[in-house]
């Protein structure tokens, strides 16, 4: 009697237990490599120096702009009888001139400044959003095509057990000769499986060390949960990253409309000289003052008012528009969980009972003589492909379920 093999049916008994309370070996976990992603990725590094940037800027932007120096020879004969000869009016002046632009456009530069700092830090969080939800995929990808290639190296090792039943079944006659053939073709199926296992998880490592620093990564640890609450995901959509940064692109458009409201007052200037004569004429000492006249509003800024209200008004529409691209994604997305979650619950609960009912069933016929090799080694092959294909409906569903959390819930840190 053929004594049926049970060791590599352990991958499917960890089917039965809850993602989250599967575990792999030791390597890289799902929140390690969240993390990593938000740290170790270049992009991240750049938004940070965007960010910085911004923020040194910002020091400097309610300064007065720099004084100027003045230096020259004024009121020097070129003609008549006192040509170059220095008369009473000719000296040589040095001064310093310093413009002093309004206080509401001092204010407006100080909101476009903090502005700019708020969209910095909003584009450096949705880098770091993209890098979560990015890592997170690639990280479940590398889990499941380990988990896979247990399964199908097991079940490649089970099969390669009945070959020494099949020659002896036919060395019987119990069997036919063509029977050894069938399992070598099972035998090749499970192996072009195990190739395409392979290349998934080269793929997976690839992807994941464009977000991790970590050479050829093992994933580890415990699977992200497998189920999501829909209702406290909806009510997060209002501060999702992308909607934190169409409000920091409309207070900036609403801090260019203020620096364009400023240049319709007037700007100031004073000017500080002192004039050197000869000695018997004596030095002189000037002070000016000058005021820019915002004359003409209508052709000069004006236009410019309008054009920044304009900007705010679109970056407002962006906003609604990206709320409502937000919502209808989240709607499908939840759609795609649903189905993706339902599938492998199914598959689980029902198809794999099913196929070991089948192994079971065929072992003990081929035992007793009431069926041939070949059915035995066709249930075999069958429980394993479906071994693989409910590793890839799980493998559906906990990426849904991680990109729900990771996309409308989870903070950027």
């Amino acid at each position: 009697m053929m004594k049926k093999s049970t060791s590599w049916l352990l991958p499917a008994a960890l089917l039965a237990v809850p993602a989250s309370a599967q575990q792999v070996g030791p390597g890289l976990t799902y929140d390690e490599a969240i993390r990593a992603a938000v740290i170790e990725q270049p992009g991240v590094q750049a938004g940070e120096l965007q960010l910085q940037a911004r923020q040194d800027a910002a020091e400097a932007a309610d300064e007065l702009p720099d004084p100027q120096l003045r230096a020259g020879i004024m009121n020097l004969p070129v003609t008549g009888p006192d040509f170059l000869d220095p008369t009473m009016m000719t000296q040589l002046l040095v001064g310093i001139e310093q413009r002093i632009p309004n206080r509401g456009k001092l204010r407006a530069r100080t909101r476009m400044a903090d502005a700019e700092i708020g969209l910095a830090q909003a584009q450096l969080d949705q880098t770091k959003y993209m890098a979560r939800i990015a890592s997170g995929r690639a990280w479940i990808s590398l889990t499941y095509a380990q988990r896979s290639l247990v399964v199908a190296d097991e079940a490649l090792n089970e099969l390669r057990q009945l070959v020494p039943v099949a020659y002896a079944a036919v060395s019987s006659g119990s069997a036919r000769p063509a029977e050894t053939l069938e399992i070598r073709r099972a035998l090749l199926e499970v192996e072009d499986a195990i190739t395409a296992l392979e290349a998934n998880r080269e793929a997976a490592q690839a992807l994941l060390v464009r977000y991790v620093a970590v050479e050829n990564p093992v994933a580890a640890g415990i699977m992200p949960p497998i189920e999501v609450d829909p209702e406290q995901l909806r009510d997060t959509l209002g501060f999702n990253p992308q909607i934190v940064l169409a409000n920091a692109a409309i207070q900036q458009a609403r801090a260019e409309v203020g620096l364009a409201e400023a240049e319709k007052r007037p700007d100031f200037g004073v000017n500080v000289s002192y004039g050197i004569r000869e000695r018997r004429f004596g030095d002189l000492f000037s002070v000016m003052g000058t005021v820019t006249l915002p004359l003409f509003g209508g052709r000069r800024q004006e236009p410019r008012i309008r054009a920044a209200e304009a900007d705010a008004a679109s970056a407002s529409a962006v906003r609604e528009d990206r709320l409502r691209e937000l919502q209808a994604q989240f709607g499908a997305d939840l759609a795609a969980w649903r189905s993706a979650y339902q599938q492998w619950k199914r598959a689980k609960d029902e198809l794999l009972p099913l196929a070991r009912d089948r192994v079971e069933l065929e072992t003990a016929s081929f035992a007793a003589g009431r069926a041939d090799l070949l059915d035995v080694i066709e249930a075999i092959k069958a429980q394993a492909f479906l071994e693989l294909e409910i590793l890839e409906r799980e493998e559906a569903a906990v990426e849904a379920a991680s990109k729900l959390r990771l996309t409308y819930t989870e903070q950027v840190q």
